[in-house]
């Protein structure tokens, strides 16, 4: 087995997979470590925005992701108690398609990894990661099988050491790395959210519509992915969730979170009517949508790793992939420097600064348009307020969705495509 590695990607979502792609595509040597064999169900609303399926082209699904996902969405609704308003959602800009669709990310993730897989990278999974030490230029990663049914190690399987110039974090952000996990246990607020999805059959939303949910402590969306199944995903603030779970002892959390949108948002009661629901709901978390970079400790982070925007705008898929690509766009000519073991300690400082300093400008004001539209969202006194306003100019969701980063894509990986083809 190899273990001597140019890159090693903790995570292979839609920002680990491309990240490696771009990489093994450039020359590097890449191991790509994932902890959740695939294909598997995710937690997510899986919107792919239109300025981020030339991306997907140049990773080499695109075809495949045109073939298999749910229609085109041109429009958007807004739902709240017994209102929705709808709107037309903005076109996305300078790419060969201008409308984004849904996939499932048991589809999404598994394509991507394939393609990682097929580019060159060595693939790990399911190995899940117990630490990281040394430094800049020769990391060293504990690496471990696990068996398809729990964390425990496959028969005959030990630890294995990775050795790698380089260690990109692409990880969930529920799923931080071995040094983050104790300050995530330790931080624990009522404000944190919960994270939810279930597919359902057979129901009566339009193919072409994104309804996003608000409600009191929370917010969500809904949306007709591949085959026809629609996926309807809420998150939901630590302290609403208790509430309703106290008020139904023994209830799954799942079952609970249903009841209630059905019973506070009317155009989700009107959507499952008749409709069966596929599968168990799926739970995550606790979310804290925000920057994680500058954390100091020699790891380069794309993805969730290094920031979330909270859910409501669907930007997770798009900021995910074009982190990537702009991380790649950075790192990739810069090889020898950054594998150098003499100055691989100060060419990898400087590039992370410079990667973190563009990713912030590239992907903060998202963070800060889905905040602002999140707060809102949860607070109902504050969604009354602004009822009035939508339903006169009901365009103010066009701009939104235009103000969240949905019709454009980071430069950078706008060039590495251009490039590409």
């Amino acid at each position: 087995m190899k273990t001597r590695f140019d890159a090693a990607i903790v995570g292979a979502g839609p920002a680990g997979a491309a990240a490696a792609i771009l990489l093994a595509r450039a020359g590097w040597s890449v191991a790509l470590i994932e902890r959740q064999s695939f294909p598997r169900r995710k937690v997510c609303g899986e919107c792919v925005a239109a300025s981020n399926l030339d991306l997907l082209d140049a990773l080499g699904i695109g075809h495949t992701f045109d073939a298999l996902a749910g229609a085109e969405l041109r429009r958007v609704a807004l739902m709240h108690g017994g209102d929705t308003i709808v709107a037309s959602l903005p076109r996305g800009e300078g790419g060969r398609r201008r409308w984004g669709r849904a996939l499932g990310r048991e589809h999404l993730d598994t394509l991507l990894a394939d393609a990682a897989e097929a580019a060159g990278a060595t693939r790990l999974q399911p190995w899940s990661l117990h630490s990281i030490d040394g430094t800049a230029g020769n990391f060293k990663l504990k690496v471990r099988a696990v068996s398809s049914s729990s964390e425990s190690v496959d028969a005959g399987m030990v630890d294995v050491e990775l050795e790698a110039g380089v260690v990109i974090a692409a990880h969930g952000s529920w799923e931080p790395l071995p040094s983050e996990r104790a300050e995530r246990r330790d931080s624990r607020s009522p404000s944190d959210l919960f994270a939810f999805k279930a597919n359902f059959a057979a129901t009566t939303i339009a193919a072409d519509l994104l309804p996003v949910l608000s409600f009191a402590g929370g917010y969500g969306g809904m949306v007709v992915a591949d085959g026809g199944l629609a996926t309807l995903a809420c998150c939901v603030r630590a302290d609403r969730l208790q509430a309703l779970r106290a008020a139904e002892p023994g209830a799954r959390a799942g079952d609970v979170v249903e009841a209630m949108l059905r019973r506070e948002c009317a155009g989700v009661a009107a959507a499952l009517e008749g409709a069966n629901r596929e599968g168990a709901w799926l739970a995550s978390g606790p979310l804290r949508p925000g920057v994680r970079l500058g954390r100091g400790d020699g790891v380069f982070r794309i993805g969730n790793a290094a920031g979330e925007a909270h859910p409501i705008v669907g930007e997770g898929i798009s900021m995910a992939l074009q982190s990537a690509f702009v991380l790649a766009a950075q790192i990739a000519p810069l090889r020898e420097q950054l594998l150098c073991e003499t100055g691989a300690a100060s060419a990898q400082r400087r590039a992370i600064a410079d990667y973190e300093a563009l990713w912030r400008r590239r992907f903060a004001r998202r963070l800060a348009v889905a905040a602002v539209f999140a707060h809102a969202a949860m607070r109902p006194a504050i969604a009354r307020a602004a009822w009035p306003l939508l339903r006169r100019w009901p365009g103010v969701l066009t701009q939104g969705a235009r103000f969240s980063g949905k019709t454009r894509c980071a430069p950078e990986a706008a060039r590495l495509v251009a490039a590409s083809t």
